[in-house]
């Protein structure tokens, strides 16, 4: 579910490492929700959910800076649903995640699938060539 493939490339080197990233960050918490060893994993949910967090704010502000940087047209819509993804991850942050640690996972992991497919492969993706004629590869 969380493996990098070609198609999510927006054919610039950075925000691609970046978006590697972010796809690490969802398999890491994967690995932890179909752990099966009965062990409680707060700490480790909490860790990668607090390192997506602040990984997702630094890509997004790098995001648009070069939109910005650039005069990208689509930057406030993008600012926008940077914003909403935010805001989602610490309203998730904010559950009671001790007491309903695999509900609350689950709900991460299909939250930042939705992400993948309708952000990054969307939305991103309409940048692509605007930052490719500009040189930005």
């Amino acid at each position: 579910m969380f493996k990098w493939k070609e198609a999510f490339s927006c054919n610039v080197a950075e925000i691609d490492k970046q978006h590697k990233k972010l796809i690490e960050l969802g398999s890491d918490l994967a690995i932890i929700v179909s752990a099966k060893d009965g062990l409680d994993h707060y700490d480790d949910i909490m860790r990668v959910l607090n390192e997506l967090k602040d990984y997702t704010i630094y890509h997004f502000s790098y995001e648009e800076e070069l939109m910005a940087k650039h005069g990208y047209e689509g930057l406030d819509n993008h600012k926008k649903q940077h914003n909403a993804f935010i805001n989602k991850i610490v309203e998730i942050a904010d559950k009671d995640i001790d007491e309903n640690q695999k509900k609350v996972t689950m709900d991460i992991l299909t939250f930042i699938a939705d992400w993948i497919e309708n952000h990054i492969l969307k939305t991103d993706h309409q940048y692509k060539d605007f930052f490719n004629e500009k040189g930005i590869y």
